[in-house]
């Protein structure tokens, strides 16, 4: 003789969490990805018969490769960590939340490929194309992060005015980034120095929602 039991009813704020980190574990796999895949633009030397002035004239020459590496992995960088505060406050997971974040993720794929065209036209006279290219890339990638971030802030349960001021701090990228593809048709300089200063801007801001309690993001 068995006896049936019924099984236990599933809590709706446990199964959201657990679809919640289904979500951000495969996001940390493709941010990882993206970031890894910066590193490829980096190219060994063959020179036949080179010396040591040889290989490091050719290694100083390569710098456009170190300066687009550096900036595009520590713009992926911080934007995982900003990623991983915002997700803190999700707490349904729904497709609202799922295609915002495959359209971000869609963006941070792609980082790789105006990295390397910086790279490689950055020290020629299509380098204000390529800068231009560059900026625009992100200022949809900083779109897509806006998207993101309303579809959290919907369900989150925060107050009016705390989701007023998350919805602020995060409002300069889009306009920026824009005006740092503009700033391309004046000089690539410019405009990478722009995309250089955002993303030390966003360090700073990462470093100040880490301080503050989570429940006041």
């Amino acid at each position: 003789m068995t006896v049936e039991v019924d099984p236990p009813e599933a809590d709706p704020n446990l199964e959201s969490a657990k679809e919640t980190g289904r979500i951000e574990a495969f996001s940390d796999g493709v941010f990882s990805i993206a970031i890894t895949l910066l590193v490829l633009e980096l190219k060994v030397p063959h020179i036949e018969h080179a010396g040591n002035g040889d290989l490091w004239r050719f290694i100083a020459s390569e710098w456009p490769s170190y300066f687009a590496l550096l900036t595009s992995f520590a713009t992926i960088l911080i934007m995982w960590v900003h990623h991983h505060a915002i997700f803190r406050l999700a707490r349904q997971a729904d497709a609202p939340l799922l295609f915002a974040n495959g359209f971000l993720l869609l963006m941070v794929t792609v980082v790789p490929f105006p990295t390397s065209v910086v790279a490689s036209y950055l020290n020629t006279d299509a380098a204000r194309a390529a800068a231009g290219f560059y900026a625009g890339v992100f200022f949809v990638l900083a779109l897509s992060f806006q998207v993101l971030l309303r579809v959290v802030l919907r369900t989150c349960g925060l107050s009016s005015k705390t989701v007023t001021r998350l919805r602020n701090g995060y409002r300069l990228g889009p306009p920026a980034y824009l005006a740092a593809a503009l700033a391309a048709f004046a000089s690539a300089w410019l405009s990478l120095a722009l995309c250089t200063a955002l993303w030390i801007f966003w360090g700073v801001m990462a470093f100040r929602l880490e301080t503050r309690d989570e429940q006041s993001l």
